[in-house]
């Protein structure tokens, strides 16, 4: 891989001035050619670093916005009415080599890969300060390596061939070379860098611990709630039953009871928050932001289908955030318009629903009961007195919608996904076209995915 917008790295002048306030923007690292990155040297620049990460993750290409809609509009829980244009070729899967999404979001993903390969790769021993100073930076540097197990495990998911036939993933890189040239791995060998990365960074985390209680800095139990769901999706229950267990036995985190489920998404760092973007207004993506996307007065591009809808009982406390209007049903998760609210990456909900799967599949049904009465009974519904698969996959569409998971349920499920009628039917399309601006790097080794036009 050789990105032209990965060419080089500088930080700011504003690098010492690290943020006093989680609604002030994030210290930004800006990308420049033929510079190369200066090796950090404090603490002080590692924080900031670190930063710099939760900023390229809050951007609207990624999980501001595109990258959570892109699994939403290709479900049958949302759908995009295409107003104002928004994600009609990925909606209508006509994207090309060229697509604007699939570029930009590439791009942002990898941009973040790039700032955790510059912290994984930081020399500890030439950190200036103490010794708890340089344990600090190790804690950091197992966040960047549980960070970029989760950057490329949403490149898989997007640009790699799992779903359509093929063997080949995504390019990888473990260190900030802006003149490398890199060929995609195969799925095998991503799965495995992904798993190693997460081990590696969690062991980090968990021996230089230092505490971390604010929601909107990944912990020890964020960094297990982010490997349960790439274990779940890989299919490894055993581990995803481990992992929740841990998390559960914390006692630090609640499903939000339904009286205050509403108000929930209006505010951050709520009891069921395992790990949160901090946005504020300063960070705020405005008309570009996922409430803008969704909510009826904004753009209304993306609703929740009428068959979903009906699914849910009138006492159910999730219905009152889903409002029809003119015909179409509008999610309000994320009401500010302004794109203020903190963005909400991993919730105990999640984390409760990814138990209740790998309890059903080779644990206890006991312990998946639990689990899943615990959301139900704080949703305004009665306890139920059994779960299984079927009434699992329902419970997280109504549970996540919205929050950009239903797609990758229904793929890793084996479920028909649903397509519109001016749709290709071509499987391969599954899969975000390679852009163009990557396949035609001279030099390059990267092959483009099969269906496209390079």
């Amino acid at each position: 891989m050789k990105l032209n917008i990965l060419k080089t790295i500088l930080l700011t002048a504003s690098l010492s001035t690290a943020i006093v306030s989680c609604s002030e923007d994030f210290v930004e690292t800006k990308f420049f050619q033929d510079v190369e990155q200066a090796p950090l040297t404090s603490l002080t620049e590692v924080e900031s670093f670190e930063r710099g990460m939760y900023t390229s993750m809050r951007s609207e290409t990624y999980y501001g916005r595109d990258y959570t809609a892109f699994a939403e509009v290709r479900s049958d829980e949302m759908y995009s009415n295409l107003y104002a244009g928004y994600f009609t070729t990925v909606y209508n899967y006509q994207m090309t080599s060229a697509d604007a999404y699939a570029r930009d979001t590439y791009r942002q993903i990898y941009t973040a890969v790039a700032k955790a390969n510059i912290l994984i790769n930081t020399d500890v021993n030439g950190i200036q300060g103490t010794a708890a100073d340089r344990d600090a930076v190790r804690y950091h540097i197992g966040q960047a390596y549980v960070l970029r197990a989760l950057y490329f495990f949403d490149l898989l998911k997007l640009y790699g061939q799992k779903y359509t036939g093929g063997s080949l993933g995504i390019v990888t890189p473990l260190k900030y070379d802006p003149k490398a040239l890199q060929a995609r791995g195969t799925i095998a060998q991503n799965e495995a860098q992904i798993e190693s990365d997460f081990t590696t960074g969690l062991a980090m985390m968990e021996q230089y611990d230092l505490g971390v209680t604010d929601r909107v800095y990944l912990n020890v139990y964020g960094a297990k709630a982010l490997m349960s769901r790439f274990y779940l999706y890989k299919g490894d229950y055993a581990k995803v039953r481990t992992l929740v267990a841990d998390i559960v036995n914390s006692d630090l985190y609640q499903v939000i009871p339904a009286a205050s489920y509403a108000g929930s998404w209006k505010s951050s760092k709520q009891n069921n928050s395992i790990f949160e973007l901090a946005v504020g207004v300063a960070g705020a993506n405005g008309t570009n932001s996922l409430g803008y996307l969704y909510n009826y007065n904004g753009y209304g591009n993306t609703v929740v289908s009428s068959g979903l809808y009906n699914q849910y009982s009138n006492n159910d406390v999730r219905k009152s955030i889903i409002e029809l209007t003119d015909g179409e049903y509008y999610l309000y998760k994320y009401p500010s318009l302004e794109g203020a609210d903190n963005l909400k990456l991993i919730r105990y909900e999640e984390v409760l629903l990814n138990g209740v799967e790998a309890e059903l599949n080779g644990g206890s049904a006991a312990t998946a009961l639990i689990y899943y009465n615990q959301i139900v009974q704080n949703r305004g519904l009665a306890a139920a007195s059994s779960v299984n698969m079927t009434t699992l996959k329902l419970e997280r569409a109504k549970e996540l919608v919205g929050e950009g998971f239903r797609q990758w349920d229904l793929l890793r499920w084996g479920d028909p996904v649903p397509r519109p009628s001016v749709a290709s039917t071509d499987i391969r399309l599954t899969a975000f076209p390679i852009p163009r601006v990557e396949t035609d790097i001279a030099g390059t080794p990267i092959v483009s995915n099969p269906g496209y036009d390079n």
